[in-house]
């Protein structure tokens, strides 16, 4: 069954400001905008609303009942920011929170509440955590959205509606719980309808037809015959697992336990699905409202809980859990098809596909980064910078074969670097050349080797390579762009080294 919690925020607007200039906390204030011509109230601290003061009055009427009544301006969009903010917080409670127009945030907690024992104390430390943050709120948990929230805002405290009791608890709140619209509560209350016990039990066609379809919808998402889906701020991932502690953990021991526990969930799920993991992240929320992240990447999928703990192992120390850590969410944010692992029948020439080298490249990359290992396969273009390209996993087949007939260095350079050469006659390699402001000269050649432009580009003038040797040994790749013109439209390059 589905349970859901439901915040309000009777001074979310004024909690907000008091928190920014703490010397207005406790003072009455409100925040004011030009509405049809008049300086109208938008939001009332609490110290304001307990002098009669309201959201909706004239500010000269409210100066009149409160001469030292502090007013500011208000600004366009804090509300649905700061609500957004506020659902984004929640998921330490559930996955999936949005903001409930501009005073509310709604949680789906189905599944939730057993991780802190009990409805009662999940929704208890939701509030407490709020009011700690600086501020007012309240919350219901009910079968229904709309039951929620129609607790959450017409009871006088935060209160929890059992199970298949929410019809009960919403009967003899008013009519205005029901999230109507003003005209509408304003006719019901001149028939004398002003509970929800009142209409509860009308035929929905009579209410539609007095009413409105509005009012029908509302009493039956209220009740459950009409289901209501949640946005949430954030979007849900597939495969995440939670873990709140009972006691915030400050300790690395505790960090690695909590950290082998959420990855035997999420690879146990993953194995049933003949799926492995690519990226892991794992989300550690402190106390203070922080958050701090550890990621790590697989060369291939896999589920093996020792060799993914061995990487979270070289990254937990980076963590600081400063006054503990109360919530783990551990997400496979990438995750592919993977055969499970058939141990040994008969010996495989595979390397590539060997367990052992692939965990050995993931262990490298953990330790010095992911750029540290890098493997290429060959690509279809002539020119040797784009010849070949940057794979990140050991499984992805060449499309084509490497192209080894003709002698390549073993470092190219990133980009060609421009030389001065001295060169005799057309197709003749150079003399000498200056190169990283040496002058070298060159006492072995090999060359030409003609490398055009693919015809379906034809951007740019052809290339004729030069393997060329220097005085003191050292071997280099060099080319010419173009061919040779009396205006000297060619240049020389330097591409690669050899051994």
């Amino acid at each position: 069954m589905k349970r859901f919690v439901s915040i309000w925020f009777p001074y979310l607007l004024t909690d907000w400001y008091a928190l920014h200039d703490p010397s207005v906390r406790d003072t009455p204030f409100v925040l004011k905008a030009n509405i049809r011509n008049r300086v109208t109230i938008t939001a009332a601290s609490l110290a304001a609303v307990q002098k009669g003061i309201y959201t909706g009055m004239a500010l000269a009427d409210a100066r009149a009942i409160f001469p030292a009544l502090q007013a500011f301006d208000q600004r366009s969009g804090v509300a649905e920011k700061l609500l957004k903010k506020i659902a984004a917080w929640c998921i330490r409670f559930s996955p999936v929170a949005s903001a409930d127009g501009t005073d509310g945030i709604i949680i789906d907690a189905t599944g939730c509440s057993h991780l802190w024992g009990n409805d009662r104390l999940y929704v208890t430390d939701i509030v407490n955590k709020l009011k700690a943050k600086g501020y007012h709120a309240k919350a219901a948990m009910a079968d229904t959205i709309g039951a929620a929230w129609a607790m959450a805002r017409f009871r006088n405290k935060s209160c929890i509606i059992h199970a298949g009791k929410h019809n009960d608890a919403i009967a003899y709140l008013p009519v205005e719980s029901l999230r109507l619209e003003s005209d509408t509560v304003q006719r019901l209350h001149k028939l004398g309808l002003h509970r929800v016990a009142d209409i509860i039990n009308m035929p929905a066609r009579t209410l539609s037809r007095r009413f409105g379809k509005h009012i029908v919808q509302r009493l039956k998402q209220a009740a459950g015959t009409i289901e209501e889906y949640i946005e949430p701020v954030v979007p849900v991932p597939q495969y995440h697992e939670r873990l709140t502690c009972l006691d915030p953990i400050v300790r690395i021991e505790g960090i690695e336990i909590a950290v082998q526990q959420l990855l035997e969930r999420v690879c146990n799920r993953l194995v049933k699905e003949g799926k492995g993991i690519r990226q892991l992240l794992l989300k550690c929320w402190i106390v203070d409202g922080k958050e701090q992240t550890v990621s790590i990447g697989t060369s291939a999928a896999t589920t093996s809980i020792k060799h993914l703990m061995g990487l979270f192992t070289l990254k937990i120390s980076t963590i600081m859990p400063g006054l503990g850590i109360e919530l783990f969410m551990l997400e496979a944010t990438v995750v592919e098809d993977a055969q499970p692992k058939q141990e040994v029948i008969w010996k495989t020439t595979a390397v590539l596909s060997d367990v052992n080298i692939t965990e050995l490249v993931d262990r490298l990359q953990s330790r010095f980064g992911n750029i540290a290992v890098k493997r290429y396969l060959p690509a279809q273009h002539h020119l040797p910078e784009r010849s070949v390209k940057i794979t990140s996993s050991l499984q992805e087949k060449p499309e084509i074969d490497w192209y080894t007939n003709t002698l390549r260095p073993i470092i190219l350079l990133p980009q060609p670097v421009q030389v001065e050469v001295t060169a005799p006659i057309p197709d003749y390699p150079p003399m000498m050349f200056r190169y990283n402001g040496s002058l070298h000269k060159v006492i072995k050649a090999d060359g030409p080797e003609r490398i055009e432009q693919e015809w379906w580009i034809r951007d740019g003038r052809h290339r004729d390579y030069y393997a060329v040797e220097d005085e003191t040994g050292a071997r280099y790749w060099l080319f010419r762009s173009g061919h040779y013109d009396a205006e000297k439209t060619y240049r020389w390059f330097v591409h690669g080294l050899f051994a």
